[in-house]
């Protein structure tokens, strides 16, 4: 078999493979654009109470429910930061915003497998726990 025709199988393969999963993708770009609209970075700033970890937890939720853009997420952060809210919500917040994806699980689920993905989001999860506390320790090691 020719190198192009090997070619020109992958292409369709990837053709199908689009026209497949497109409802799913088309239902994950409508989310997204809807929580982007009534999500509020006011709204946001109700949820943070002061306690590191239920601030943590809260912005792995909110971030994990409202993705999008990373650029996004660093512009709200920054917003956050200057109303006060704790570096723990707000790293924790950007790290599940870009990383844990809850929106798209379904599409997730139907590419890659319940298993991967259960395992990715929660290690996803742990991880921006982990990393939250360990930023807000480090800028305060530094400042």
């Amino acid at each position: 078999m020719t190198l192009s025709v090997r070619f020109k199988e992958a292409i369709m393969r990837a053709f199908k493979t689009l026209l497949n999963i497109a409802p799913m993708l088309l239902a994950v770009i409508g989310l997204v654009g809807l929580f982007d609209t009534l999500v509020t970075p006011e709204m946001l700033h109700s949820l943070f109470i002061g306690n590191a970890l239920y601030d943590a937890l809260m912005g792995i939720f909110v971030g994990g429910v409202s993705v999008g853009q990373p650029f996004l997420s660093y512009i709200i952060g920054g917003e956050l930061l200057k109303e006060g809210i704790s570096y723990y919500a707000v790293t924790a917040f950007i790290l599940a915003w870009v990383t844990l994806g809850l929106v798209q699980l379904p599409l997730e689920w139907s590419l890659f497998g319940g298993r991967f993905t259960i395992i990715r989001n929660l290690l996803s999860l742990l991880f921006a726990l982990v990393i939250a506390f360990a930023t807000t320790v480090t800028i305060e090691l530094l400042t």
